[in-house]
């Protein structure tokens, strides 16, 4: 299907969708905004879809096991898509979860925009709908503006305890490696348009400076939160600003920090006049692994089998004992570096 087409279709699907709904409404006598997610209570069989984006990365197979292995645990049947990028294609999936009668659905958007569409959709079908990861809102394109309640429920980590925690461990490194912070500049690389992102980017900017004591420049790089995009953006940055003696890279995830950290050195900087925090440790670690010099110092441990294996516990609790899912439920974190990463568990494939 083209691009055209398929955008065509999608805009049926939702003024369908919107359409069926407002007639529900004016037939009920009131105004139902609500974000009802299903029935609150099934007895027979509960089969689940988990919907993500970008699932050959390393944390979100991480995730999809972690899902699986629950779902044995509770005799769920489930069946996890890999969306890749394509936010049409989470349309079309949750469409079909509506049509093979799934019990619910888990999705992480590609992009936030689709949420409105996806929410309606899982109502209109009667199915359960769990974000993970990446928020969504129910009436609306962008997250950020959206009013609490218009929220579906999400399982992963608060982005502000996470940003906080990776911008805390940059502004220490910093001060003892006794950088002067006319010399240095941090780069916070991340796709702008992804709520969670911006909030752990927020997070870390502030962290920082309160750890470090000193306000340093920050150059803020949008991406696609993807390695090489990240590589080639901030290689543009760095060729921009050569009077930089040592550069700080944090950003929404790994990749951001790991394309960061290799444009730089690429760029003839010595991996001692790099810092590079990342949130994940799942690339970070390959770095510690080969054991050679790298300016990719820390990293938040998130472990995506946690977010998993929670995301299908509390819809599982929600279908079968009726229990409401939490607005926001958050899996633990822990920073690594190379020398405790292998004890904290890190998956490093």
């Amino acid at each position: 299907m083209s691009w055209t087409h398929r955008s065509r279709w999608t805009r049926a699907v939702f003024c369908g969708v919107s359409l069926a709904l407002a007639v529900s409404a004016c037939s009920s006598g009131k105004d139902d905004n609500s974000k009802a997610t299903g029935p609150q209570h099934t007895s027979g069989p509960i089969s689940l879809v988990y919907a993500q984006k970008q699932g050959d990365q390393e944390y979100f197979i991480g995730e999809a096991d972690g899902a699986k292995a629950k779902a044995k645990e509770l005799g769920i049947d489930l069946k996890v898509v890999n969306l890749g990028n394509d936010a049409n294609r989470a349309v079309t999936e949750v469409q079909n979860s509506v049509n093979q009668k799934a019990s619910g659905v888990i999705v992480v958007v590609p992009d936030p925009s689709v949420g409105p569409q996806v929410a309606q959709l899982a109502k209109a079908g009667g199915v359960a709908l769990l974000t993970s990861d990446d928020q969504v809102c129910a009436n609306g394109p962008d997250p950020a503006s959206c009013a609490k309640d218009n929220l579906v429920p999400r399982v992963g980590f608060s982005g502000t305890q996470m940003g906080t925690e990776v911008g805390t461990r940059a502004g220490q490194d910093f001060k003892k490696a006794g950088w002067k912070p006319e010399e240095t500049a941090i780069i916070d690389a991340w796709k702008q348009d992804v709520t969670v992102c911006t909030d752990r980017v927020k997070a870390n900017q502030k962290a920082f400076r309160e750890a470090a004591g000193v306000d340093v420049k920050v150059i803020e790089v949008g991406t696609d939160n993807t390695p090489s995009d990240a590589q080639n953006k901030i290689s543009a940055t760095v060729s921009g600003n050569r009077s930089v003696k040592n550069w700080i890279v944090m950003g929404c995830n790994d990749e951001n920090v790991s394309g960061g950290v290799a444009a730089i050195q690429n760029a003839g900087y010595s991996a001692d006049n790099v810092l590079g925090v990342g949130l994940g440790a799942y690339l970070a670690c390959k770095e510690w692994r080969g054991g050679k010099p790298t300016g990719f110092k820390a990293a938040l441990f998130i472990n995506g089998k946690d977010v998993g294996a929670l995301s299908v516990q509390t819809i599982y609790d929600y279908l079968k004992n009726g229990k409401q899912m939490p607005p926001e439920a958050y899996a633990p974190t822990k920073m690594v570096d190379s020398t405790n990463w292998q004890q904290a568990g890190v998956t490093c494939s």
